[in-house]
């Protein structure tokens, strides 16, 4: 026999239980919704890793793909022994510190600017605007480029160098201009993402703050210092993290396509990925390519847990994990 407490207890218990079935339920249409989502996470993110064995082995098509010879690392001398392993790693670095300076700086900048738009249907035309450049492959804005820095039929050197009376400039030949170039059309590129994720956060601020302060007489600038930026840390934070992550990592289709594969532009375009690349294209051994990608799995998993540990010093709030 049962005490009335354990009965009362028991039938608590199954209340409890009957609430988490009805809380569940209405969350299925949300988890059939990420079905697709998580497939393509595991095809794309989980299936590849597997491969990371090539990375460690020695290619022997006679064995099979995957049954090569163990040899340890000599598969990442390749990255390390070459006269240009300085040059590809300092313009990986030096090109991502840029890119997370400029990109918060600039995304933040337009953020905060289209958030002073008031009417919603001129905003809405603009953010969708400016995501257009985001979603354009880096094929396609290539030859956009091209158009713009052709030696002969370029738009720059046309009209607007030859009207000045300036000499046109071998824009493919002349490394000195690239890095700015490159800055330029990767936060071009990149900007809707940026406004995207800012803006996104800016429309969930309470207007009552903003309410507030103008009945105290805080400036507009007072009010995005005091209001729009501490209530942006978070997102400012992970976006930080999350590219702090991939600072050995370089957009191929930025430094390969653009451009156009260059050499006397090698110096200040050649980066981890396109140096790989143009070793597979030479010599066609995978392996090599698999010992790169796990140099830069490896490197960007190091670096994001330190970034997210010094988060976690100072704001644990804001912290990934």
């Amino acid at each position: 026999m049962y005490t009335a407490e354990t009965k009362q207890q028991i039938k608590i218990t199954k209340i409890v239980t009957k609430k988490k079935k009805v809380q569940y339920k209405q969350f299925i249409p949300l988890y059939l919704m990420a079905v697709p989502a998580l497939i393509y996470l595991f095809i794309n993110n989980y299936m590849p890793l597997y491969g990371m064995k090539l990375a460690f082995t020695e290619l022997d098509y006679s064995k099979g793909v995957f049954n090569g010879d163990f040899v340890g690392l000599d598969n990442f001398k390749f990255l390390f022994s070459t006269s240009d392993a300085w040059i590809m790693i300092r313009n990986t670095v030096l090109y991502n510190l840029l890119f997370i300076v400029s990109g918060i700086g600039f995304g933040l900048t337009v953020a905060l600017l289209f958030n002073e738009i008031l009417n919603k249907t001129a905003r809405k035309f603009y953010q969708s605007a400016t995501l257009i450049p985001y979603v354009i492959s880096m094929v396609i804005v290539s030859y956009l480029g091209f158009a713009f820095l052709s030696n002969e039929t370029g738009f720059i050197n046309n009209s607007i160098l030859k009207p000045l009376g300036i000499d046109a400039i071998s824009w493919y030949q002349e490394p000195k201009y690239w890095p700015i170039i490159l800055l330029f059309i990767h936060t071009w590129h990149g900007i809707g993402y940026s406004l995207l994720m800012y803006t996104a956060r800016i429309v969930s601020i309470p207007r009552e703050y903003y309410e507030a302060a103008e009945i105290d007489g805080a400036t507009k600038w007072q009010q995005i210092k005091h209001i729009t930026l501490p209530s942006l840390k978070t997102v400012i934070l992970l976006m930080t993290m999350l590219m702090v992550g991939r600072m050995f990592n370089s957009d191929f289709g930025l430094f390969y396509q653009i451009p156009m594969n260059s050499g006397a532009l090698y110096n200040v375009t050649t980066t981890i990925d396109t140096y790989s690349f143009r070793a597979l294209m030479k010599l066609g051994d995978i392996t090599m390519a698999s010992a790169t990608g796990a140099f830069q799995s490896l490197v960007g998993f190091i670096l994001l847990i330190s970034a997210n540990a010094v988060v976690r010093k100072f704001s644990k709030d804001d912290k990934l994990f």
